[in-house]
């Protein structure tokens, strides 16, 4: 089972970024997706998740009204759409699966996990 985050990379304030994360090995038809970010000395923090069937989405206050997460389950893929970047949103991007169908903020009931992708937004 693998998660492939991609899309990340150098941009400037106010610029926007897609990141996508395909899914390989399994589907994850069933299973709520979501978007953490750990920046450089911090933790890893809650993004964005999004239900299996797409029609329930949560995000950290913090990206809210700026990243849209979306998911394509014919290609078993997840997307997050960042506009309006910040310098604070300099972090690697992780997507995930959940063990649940709806999603959660919680790290802990995500079980498996992509490499991610990073992101530097420059002031």
């Amino acid at each position: 089972v693998q998660l492939q985050a991609s899309g990340g990379g150098l941009v400037q304030a106010g610029a926007s970024l897609r990141l996508s994360c395909a899914a390989s090995g399994r589907t994850f038809l069933n299973n709520a997706m979501g978007w953490f970010r750990q920046a450089p000395g911090k933790e890893r923090e809650f993004v964005a998740t999004i239900s299996w069937r797409g029609d329930i989405s949560d995000y950290a206050d913090s990206v809210k009204g700026r990243f849209t997460i979306s998911r394509d389950n014919a290609k078993n893929t997840v997307y997050l759409q960042m506009n309006s970047l910040e310098p604070v949103d300099t972090a690697v991007y992780h997507c995930a699966a959940s063990i649940t169908s709806i999603g959660s903020r919680r790290r802990n009931t995500y079980r498996y996990w992509g490499q991610g992708t990073l992101v530097t937004v420059s002031s």
